[in-house]
């Protein structure tokens, strides 16, 4: 099926919905206002960028303003709960991440269903993470940094954005993998966790090529391995973690939704400008500088991702030990 046939049919089933709504509802012409998207991590980091790449492109197609708002703490269960417990009427929406799910798996209980109080609405971008370290430490490549956290457990150290972020579980996942215990010093987010290992605080980065690549590129990281399954393309050269233990991989992802509740021609309305703002050239290379690729989806399909996504990090949390959160 070609893209125009696909597209030519996704409009005429929303038309369709759109047809079945009451008269009061059908009479309007959603949205009538600014639209408010919330994120629960800090500026600067991967979700703000792209939330506010993707609010810029998604305004110009609904023609009503898309304002980015950070609520940041708890791994973004914060930003999250906010929305659950919003009015589902198309103005309140969520910028998820990996985290999502993560949480889900980790955390004894949430304020909120993560799977059904949420009107999932498309997954966003997907991309990988890069575990580096300071420009001076000694380790010079992945295998030795993994060797020297076997001969000192607990003592060589990994930073992430939170406790039951998904940088946390890489770390988590990589020193299970390797048969090494490794010291989690967790931060509340945007660009502290970068300064921590710069400074000689902490070991490892566990992050986003969005949050790495410019402190790589001016030689203040160094960069070991990236956890996607293949070389990634912003940096081609960069070993994978797969290298060095075979079967890592590591991709998370960015995702739209909103509360339960949120009307379907709604909700269906929103994935369409989620895909048509993904297809822009601009935002596509914009993607790509930040070391993601765009990955719209369907309203079912992200919610049976997020689903599966719960079912894979509650078995890295059994096997690595790590206790209820």
């Amino acid at each position: 099926m070609t893209t125009a046939i696909a597209t030519r049919r996704e409009l005429l089933a929303l038309a369709a919905a759109f047809a079945l709504l009451p008269p009061a509802r059908a009479q309007g012409a959603y949205p009538t206002r600014p639209l408010q998207l919330t994120h629960g991590f800090g500026a600067g980091g991967n979700a703000d960028i792209v939330s506010r790449l993707l609010a810029q492109k998604m305004q110009d197609g609904l023609g009503q303003p898309v304002v980015v708002e950070i609520k940041s703490g708890a791994g973004g269960l914060i930003a999250t709960d906010f929305v659950a417990k919003a009015r589902p009427d198309g103005y309140n929406l969520a910028m998820l991440t990996g985290a999502h799910t993560v949480s889900a798996a980790l955390r004894r209980k949430l304020p909120y269903d993560p799977v059904n109080d949420f009107a999932f609405v498309s997954t966003v971008t997907s991309f990988p993470f890069v575990i580096a370290v300071r420009a001076e430490h000694k380790a010079r490549d992945l295998a030795e940094l993994l060797a020297s956290a076997r001969q000192a457990p607990g003592q060589v150290s990994f930073t992430s954005v939170g406790v039951g972020s998904t940088q946390h579980m890489v770390g988590e996942l990589l020193g299970v993998s390797a048969g090494a215990k490794l010291l989690h010093v967790p931060y509340r987010g945007g660009g502290a966790p970068v300064q921590a290992v710069i400074g000689g605080d902490v070991d490892i980065l566990a992050d986003t090529l969005t949050v790495a690549t410019p402190h790589i590129q001016s030689g203040r990281l160094r960069a070991l391995a990236v956890t996607s399954a293949q070389a990634w393309p912003s940096m081609p050269e960069l070993p994978t973690v797969a290298s060095v233990l075979p079967g890592f991989e590591i991709r998370s992802w960015l995702g739209l939704a909103a509360p339960r509740g949120t009307p379907g021609p709604v909700v269906d309305l929103l994935a369409a400008q989620v895909r048509s703002a993904l297809e822009a050239p601009t935002v596509v290379a914009a993607l790509a500088a930040l070391g993601s690729e765009p990955a719209p989806s369907s309203p079912a399909r992200m919610k049976a991702m997020v689903e599966q996504e719960i079912r894979r990090w509650s078995e890295v949390v059994a096997k690595a030990g790590i206790p209820p959160q």
